[in-house]
């Protein structure tokens, strides 16, 4: 009798769509035109996709007015807000390949990214909390002081002609966001619309930069393609329609909200509701409420933030009903709290990569509340997904390995990099995700952790996922993460961070004391540290490599 394979192909009920971003975005406009597409409630902004498109044809032609032609690469480094959902939506019917810049970069990563995939424009923001954008840039291109705005020669940056700013205070060498519009004439409006036959949905359309916890950032070039046929199937995965009101506080520099929040807008008609620049508990909730909206997005971090504001039962979240968890995976303490004091109870998970446009595996609204719970659900429509050894073959059910997957959704490659592309994508186009996984006799998958994150104690494999499931059911546990720190005797030995929850106390003892005999000794962590919070990246997720940094320093030479 042949064992089951962890092998699972998506069948899709309805076909991927064949359409450029643009081409989707007008039918979208015909179909809803009094419809709300947008509202940023920090700015103050309402759309209808009427006056949204308004909006988008008028900064297309004016940004091909600025010489830029099809296929050329503008950056955009800024948080969420209107002018960024302009632009994603302008770039894509001017052919542009829109470059997400992270607002954390500073000065060299601003230059590595800008010459990687050599930036003819950057759209930034001014500033933000202690980050002086306009500072920054004018340290990399000194030379904005003195060149007319949109004929910028830089040293720095040879590639790079034109530097927007947000705002309406004028900053030397800078064309304002508001210029742009009025560039454009009759006849570079009459291009944005001969375009929208040209252009073909398998084009590049966008970069976005991988996190690079090891090297230097890879650009994973993405076609229209792959992003917008996956916030297809994640919006009709959710059920949305254009009654829907999803809450983005996820940053759209990011897939999760420019793909899974913008553009599943777009392909379903539904209004996308920003709370704030970036993420905020409180004022996402105060969004959810004031906007009635009826789907909420976050990483797992992102919940337990909300979820742990002392007045969170002041707030009326009864609209919702779905919402989407991603980015990293969850708690199932977190879960449940989010289905029953939330509301949501036909919120989903999803899993996937930058590399695959992101989400390859999703739950469904109507899937278990044990399935949703504890696995991130199914492969995806018009997907494929596999589970394999080290060797690359396929595992039985219920085994261990690493998750790969193959379809629409795979990048085009990373820019200007053959080399880590075909170490990411192998000759049969599956791309190598780096995560474990494994996947029951129904499909359902279990993202068990990095196969850089395993530890290896004493030659047995240990899974920190595993672990921090088990600590996440301390009643004083907050959140924890779980590492592999260097040992003398077993070569590694686990190291538990952990955050209590607001007015709770725990010692290293009670730890120790709430595992023994509950699970296996040599998981129990030797380290435990109480922190107040944990090394992030801006989508939320949490650097284990700086915690093992961190250790390291703390804890010297290996001890045994």
């Amino acid at each position: 009798m042949n064992t089951p394979l962890s092998y699972a192909n998506g069948l899709g009920e309805v076909p991927m769509l064949s359409d450029t971003i643009g081409r989707a975005f007008d039918r979208t406009v015909a179909r809803h035109p009094d419809g709300e597409a947008i509202v940023s409630v920090h700015q103050g902004i309402r759309l209808t996709w009427a006056e949204l498109a308004e909006k988008v044809d008028a900064y297309a032609a004016g940004l091909l007015a600025l010489g830029l032609e099809p296929g050329d690469r503008v950056g955009i480094w800024s948080h969420n807000n209107v002018e960024w959902l302009v632009t994603q939506y302008a770039t894509a019917k001017a052919g542009l390949v829109l470059v997400n810049i992270n607002p954390a970069y500073r000065r060299a990563e601003l230059e590595y990214a800008l010459n990687k995939v050599g930036c003819r424009a950057l759209i930034l923001m001014p500033e933000y909390a202690t980050s002086d954008y306009l500072e920054i840039i004018n340290r990399l291109c000194p030379e904005l002081s003195d060149c007319e705005p949109g004929r910028l020669i830089s040293d720095g940056v040879p590639t790079l002609t034109t530097v927007i700013r947000l705002g309406e205070t004028r900053s030397p060498g800078m064309l304002n966001f508001g210029d742009i519009p009025a560039m454009g004439s009759d006849a570079e409006r009459e291009r944005v619309q001969s375009l929208s036959d040209e252009l073909q949905a398998d084009d590049a359309i966008n970069i976005q930069f991988t996190s690079g916890t090891t090297g230097r950032p890879k650009g994973a070039t993405l076609s229209h393609h792959n992003i917008l046929n996956n916030g297809y199937f994640l919006g009709r995965g959710m059920g949305y329609t254009p009654a829907d009101r999803v809450c983005v506080p996820v940053p759209l520099y990011h897939c999760f909200g420019m793909v899974m929040g913008n553009l599943a807008g777009v392909t379903s008609g539904c209004t996308v509701v920003y709370p704030n620049l970036a993420f905020d508990p409180a004022a996402t909730l105060a969004a959810v409420e004031q906007e009635r909206c009826t789907s909420l997005y976050g990483v797992p971090t992102m919940f337990i933030a909300e979820l742990g504001l002392e007045n969170f039962a002041d707030y009326d979240l009864s609209s919702l009903r779905t919402g989407c968890m991603a980015g990293s995976p969850c708690p199932m303490e977190i879960m449940k709290q989010v289905v029953d004091r939330m509301h949501m109870s036909q919120v989903i998970i999803a899993y996937g990569m930058t590399e695959t446009s992101p989400v390859s595996c999703q739950s469904g609204t109507d899937d278990p509340l044990e399935m949703r719970v504890s696995t991130v659900g199914r492969v995806g429509p018009h997907l494929e997904i596999k589970i394999v050894d080290e060797a690359g073959r396929v595992v039985p059910r219920n085994t261990p390995g690493e998750y790969c997957t193959r379809g629409y959704s795979v990048m085009l490659g990373y820019w200007d990099d053959t080399e880590k592309t075909d170490e990411a994508i192998d000759a049969a186009r599956w791309m190598h995700t780096g995560d474990i996984a494994q996947m029951n006799e129904e499909g359902f998958v279990r993202i068990t952790g990095r196969i850089k994150d395993m530890v290896i104690r004493g030659g047995e494999n240990l899974y920190p996922r595993e672990i921090e499931e088990y600590l996440y059911r301390h009643p004083a546990v907050a959140d924890a993460q779980v590492i592999g720190v260097p040992d003398e005797r077993y070569g590694e030995e686990l190291c538990a961070w952990i955050q209590l929850k607001s007015g709770a106390q725990a010692s290293e003892e009670d730890i120790r004391a709430f595992c023994k005999d509950e699970i296996a000794h040599h998981k129990i962590p030797r380290h435990i540290r109480f922190v107040s919070e944990f090394p992030m990246t801006i989508t939320g997720k949490v650097q284990k490599y700086r915690m093992r940094e961190v250790m390291a320093e703390e804890l010297g030479p290996t001890r045994g």
